[in-house]
């Protein structure tokens, strides 16, 4: 009688094992599956809880699109996606990503559509319309710009988008990759003798025949990369807040003590250097009679993520080490 009990307290036990492998089993395939939810905290000091890494995410401006496609997401929606196409060729979107409108105005029917996981948005978007975003998936939103650091402030974007999709160590390699760019640069420049010189970056465009300049100045993020390789801005007006671009026209630029004027354009928007080909006062500059007039290789966005400030860094050293 008394093995006949011991036989079924171990069956029993059995039994509860047995069990406690069948509860434990779908846990761990859960945990493996990034099943586990995550809360990221986003420029506004925000806590999103998601599911998990977010992996259908929708980006509402070209430079969190840009740091998406960086750490290896293809993003369900972007905004202006022919335009992003034309300005931004660091980290390319391939044929399947759905358009959801403008940069300032996303379509809410498409992005509901998409049953995304994540949007990311940033400051540049109205707060209403943040808010009617959030009615349809969690939102991150990121800080566009900031003039007091616009280097540290891409890095902290990708690597906040990177938190929210589970893609950290993607971010460190976009950044060390930048960095070694720097690194690289600032020696090619040294042994060229371009140490310090001094580098007006503007980009500008034509409109009723009139030329507007737009000057990169202090704070913005082309000027702070030349001030990583060791080069020194020229310019002496002040930006804005956010961006650090300031505004001129030619007659602005004669006060303008630079070795180089570097800018970029785009084929979709007339070259506005073409248009002051036979004007007077460019022709007299000395930067301009001195052949140093460079304009870099389209595409090269001037209000990305690592991936464009990497490629700007190797366009622009290349160009001025000729």
């Amino acid at each position: 009688m008394k093995i006949t009990q011991a036989f079924a307290a171990v069956g029993a036990l059995a039994l509860l094992l047995t069990g406690c492998g069948t509860t434990e089993e779908p846990a761990e395939q859960a945990a493996a599956a990034g099943g586990a939810g995550l809360t990221v905290t986003d420029s506004r000091g925000v806590e999103v809880e998601l599911d998990g890494p977010a992996k259908r995410v929708v980006g509402t401006e070209w430079n969190v699109v840009e740091n998406l496609v960086t750490l290896g997401v293809t993003p369900v929606g972007a905004a202006d996606v022919e335009g992003y196409g034309a300005w931004v060729s660091s980290v390319p979107l391939d044929g399947n990503v759905t358009d959801i409108g403008t940069r300032g105005e996303p379509s809410f029917d498409t992005i509901a559509s998409l049953d995304a996981d994540l949007i990311v948005a940033t400051t540049d978007l109205a707060e209403n319309v943040i808010t009617q975003l959030e009615d349809l998936a969690p939102v991150v939103v990121v800080k566009s710009a900031d003039a007091s650091g616009q280097i540290d402030q891409a890095k902290e974007n990708l690597n906040l988008i990177a938190e929210a999709t589970g893609t950290e160590s993607k971010a460190a390699e976009a950044i060390g990759e930048y960095d070694a760019a720097v690194a690289e640069g600032k020696a090619a420049l040294e042994k060229a003798g371009l140490a310090g010189s001094r580098v007006a970056f503007a980009d500008g465009w034509v409109a009723d025949g009139q030329v507007s300049i737009r000057p990169f100045a202090k704070g913005s993020l082309m000027t702070d990369i030349n001030t990583e390789l060791g080069l020194v801005s020229p310019w002496e007006m002040e930006g804005d807040a956010a961006y650090g671009l300031a505004s001129t026209d030619v007659e602005g630029l004669t006060t303008l003590d630079a070795d180089s004027f570097v800018y970029i354009t785009n084929k979709a928007d007339k070259d506005f250097t073409e248009e002051l080909a036979d004007n007077a006062v460019w022709k007299s500059l000395p930067f301009v009679e001195a052949g140093e007039v460079h304009r870099l290789d389209d595409g090269i966005w001037m209000f990305g993520g690592p991936a464009s400030m990497t490629q700007y860094v190797n366009a622009l050293v290349s160009t001025l080490t000729k």
